[in-house]
């Protein structure tokens, strides 16, 4: 073999690496969350509209990818881990999504849920009602996170009504759970 088709060789291969190197890169291949309404921050299209706050309390779109392939349903949630009950903030809880949803559009949360699927339920949040219910840290408590997950199920839907609270929900998600996929966007009261 000549020395130049041995380079042209070497070459191939290299381009055929990085090519392939770039290929995986583009497209996750994970169980994957993503917003096109928020990203590293809230704004005040989220923010709740009472107890102080005056924002527009419309839920974020969301959209999920690569979800296990024996996923039966999903579930989404919303939740304050900073917010100083002792036991955090639930700004969100929807269950029974079918299996073949993959996005929700902005204020697919609102509280007559009209633009959920139709076996769709949300249940009872940290405000006393279903629903989302946005942001609303108390004055000077600094950043807050807000941890937006979606849960991939292995049931087709949970056994539970609009009147369950956080933590039967919660139960029930982590007890059927496949996969979660996350993302945490911030606000802050000044």
């Amino acid at each position: 073999m000549h020395m130049s088709n041995s380079l042209s060789i070497i070459a191939l291969l290299a381009i055929s690496l990085v090519m392939g190197c770039q290929q995986s890169v583009a497209q996750p291949t994970t169980f994957t969350l993503t917003s096109s309404d928020i990203g590293g921050q809230m704004t005040t299209t989220q923010v709740f509209d009472g107890f102080g706050c005056t924002g527009n309390n419309i839920s974020p779109q969301l959209s999920w990818i690569n979800a296990p392939t024996e996923t039966q349903s999903f579930a989404i949630t919303m939740y304050d881990p900073d917010a100083p009950t002792g036991s955090g903030w639930w700004h969100w809880l929807v269950f029974n999504l079918p299996s073949d949803v993959t996005s929700l559009a902005s204020g697919a949360g609102s509280t007559d849920g009209s633009a959920l699927p139709a076996r769709a339920i949300q249940s009872v949040t940290s405000f006393g009602t279903a629903g989302y219910g946005g942001p609303c840290p108390p004055v000077g408590h600094g950043l807050h996170r807000y941890v937006i997950t979606v849960y991939a199920l292995s049931v087709p839907e949970l056994p539970l009504d609009s009147e369950a609270n956080p933590a039967l929900v919660g139960y029930n998600l982590n007890a059927n759970a496949i996969a979660k996929a996350s993302i945490i966007a911030y606000f802050e009261r000044k």
